[in-house]
């Protein structure tokens, strides 16, 4: 009993360690440091004398979660953001939110799969209650931009969980496109570590205590089997796989791809075999990727993702 305490405890231990976000290291992205530009910076110091200090989750500094923000013309859409088994809504994209903010796009990002008593930890709950949320967040954001459709970006969990919303709960009528960063699309063996859940019942146990969104990312779990029948996609959707050979939580990599129409799978090593990003890496700092994700969002004006960016 004791060994397979231990056994449970190193797999719930590797899945939390692999799917945090790394926010020193998110927060220092080669040419994109997450402020806001000089303007906006004098603009917040001016009225800290009339109001209290923003907190850190409202990501203003970084030019997202900004509700006064207006689509332009060129970025018709704003951009939902959807964090990882773990994330929340500022660590996860203090790399990619302020470099598609700064490039015109409305940006917002939201917490979800909330667990009692554990703080900053999020996407832990069970993801069709994460799904419901997400869905209100999107009616929040369309409200407040004035909006038909919204774009989303997932890293992970957050790259699969929409795809319950699209097909369950109507959001194939309010999304235009959905970027999955290393999706746990088809769930994963966790590098062959989520095959002791099946040899030791009592592991899936407290590994679900754990978080019941760990066990739904397992390879072959009902949730997945539910979400994939019938077809990986729903029709009126665009999606991107964004994917990495090296991730080491979403295994094998191949079963974060899409079939269907509307779909384009992209591997970075395709794109540059000296590529060497694994599953945090992807989400929270490789370029390559944030450049893929520009380019899934506004195809007309895609340019060629290089090692180079």
């Amino acid at each position: 009993m004791k060994r397979i305490r231990r056994s449970a405890a190193v797999i719930a231990t590797a899945v939390a360690v692999t799917v945090l976000p790394v926010t020193a290291t998110a927060a220092s992205v080669p040419g994109e440091e997450a402020t806001a530009p000089a303007s906006q910076q004098q603009s917040s110091q001016s009225s800290q004398s009339s109001q209290p200090p923003m907190p850190q989750s409202s990501a203003a500094s970084g030019g997202w979660n900004d509700y006064s923000c207006d689509p332009s013309t060129a970025h018709p859409r704003p951009v939902v953001l959807v964090h990882g088994t773990g994330g929340n809504k500022v660590d996860n994209w203090l790399g990619l939110a302020p470099y598609l903010a700064r490039r015109g796009y409305c940006v917002f990002s939201l917490d979800y799969g909330q667990k009692a008593g554990v703080p900053f930890l999020y996407g832990l709950g069970p993801i069709e209650k994460s799904a419901e949320q997400l869905a209100s967040f999107v009616e929040k954001v369309r409200a407040a931009t004035g909006t038909a459709k919204v774009d989303m970006v997932g890293h992970s969990q957050g790259g699969m969980m929409p795809r319950h919303y699209l097909k369950f709960l109507g959001g194939a009528d309010k999304v235009n496109a959905l970027v999955g960063i290393a999706p746990s699309n088809h769930g994963t063996t966790l590098s062959g570590l989520a095959r002791l859940a099946d040899q030791y019942p009592a592991i899936g146990d407290a590994v679900e205590d754990f978080g019941p969104a760990l066990m739904q990312q397992k390879e072959g779990s009902d949730f997945l089997k539910r979400l994939n029948e019938g077809g990986d996609t729903v029709p009126g959707v665009k999606y991107t796989v964004i994917a990495t050979k090296y991730d080491e939580v979403v295994t094998p990599y191949t079963t974060q791809f899409l079939d269907g129409p509307d779909v384009n799978n992209v591997l970075l090593q395709d794109l540059c075999p000296a590529n060497i990003s694994e599953h945090l890496a992807i989400g929270l700092l490789d370029r390559m990727a944030f450049h893929e994700t520009a380019n899934a969002l506004d195809p007309a004006h895609a340019t060629p993702t290089t090692c180079a960016a």
